[in-house]
């Protein structure tokens, strides 16, 4: 799964630093502190590598420190020129996975941020606290964490055949594992049969974790797994889904290969859909 984006993170994170305003100026003074700067889901770049030049930004958030003790920080930018999406950056393969990966959790962040500026309990203007991994109310004292929002993906199967499905937004024969979000008091595996029997009407049975992905678009954490179909008889969600069907173990092989003879295709290598469907073809 070392395809898989967003996954290699090399940062020691330093929780128990974030609180000490002394080790963070320290930080922002570091000689080779390196700066990713962020414009909702663009990144700044100089030329064909992230403009790493320090700036003196009071919103910059704490990152942490790579190999080389070097502190790493996401600031928001306005629009610019040098902006390229994270997203393309991922699917042409322009940067080294740990690179995605920092750039991942900044992105993350500063989103929420962005979003999270007045307090949800009575409305006044938060200030961010805890080198950016809090957010306070000083009108209320209320406070407020940055959050990651759960959600499951599964590879269905039955016998030597799996349930795969594709969006219309999608690229043209392109089609997945199905996915949704988690919702309140539920536990892994309910999600899991509950999204599968909403899009298309399988119920499951057992349900095997397979591996996890940060997903920052907004900020997910995609949960992989693997179920096992109690049926075969498919009830498509339209609203959610353009198409569902089973396909064979060597039909699935020839997607993921891009050797279809119909020219269908599976999910890419970065995105764990991929990394799960794998799975199920092993078991």
């Amino acid at each position: 799964m070392r395809r898989m984006a967003f996954s290699q993170s090399p940062l020691n994170r330093n929780a128990n630093d974030r609180t000490d305003p002394t080790i963070l100026a320290q930080k922002l003074a570091h000689p080779e502190r390196q700066f990713l700067k962020f414009s909702d889901d663009k990144v700044l770049m100089a030329g064909s590598e992230p403009d790493l030049t320090p700036t003196s930004d009071n919103q910059a958030v704490y990152l942490g420190d790579d190999e080389k003790a070097r502190p790493w920080f996401a600031v928001p930018v306005m629009e610019g020129t040098n902006l390229r999406p994270i997203r393309d950056l991922m699917r042409n393969g322009e940067l080294p996975p740990p690179l995605l990966s920092i750039m991942a959790q900044g992105r993350s962040l500063t989103n929420w941020h962005a979003r999270h500026g007045f307090c949800a309990n009575c409305g006044a203007k938060t200030e961010m606290s805890d080198s950016g991994y809090r957010r306070h109310c000083p009108n209320c004292k209320a406070d407020h964490f940055p959050r990651t929002d759960p959600v499951v993906i599964m590879a269905v199967r039955h016998g030597e055949k799996i349930l795969l499905a594709r969006q219309k937004s999608w690229e043209p024969g392109m089609f997945s594992a199905v996915a949704g979000f988690m919702e309140p008091g539920e536990t892994i595996e309910q999600a899991v049969a509950r999204e599968v029997f909403e899009e298309t009407g399988i119920e499951v049975g057992k349900v095997t974790y397979v591996a996890s992905q940060p997903w920052p678009f907004a900020s997910s954490l995609m949960i992989g797994a693997i179920a096992e179909a109690k049926d075969i008889a498919i009830t498509m969600d339209e609203v959610e889904l353009e198409h569902a069907r089973w396909f064979s173990f060597v039909e699935v092989r020839q997607m993921l290969d891009h050797k279809h003879p119909g020219g269908l295709t599976a999910s890419h290598p970065y995105a764990i859909a991929h990394h799960v469907i794998e799975a199920a073809l092993a078991i």
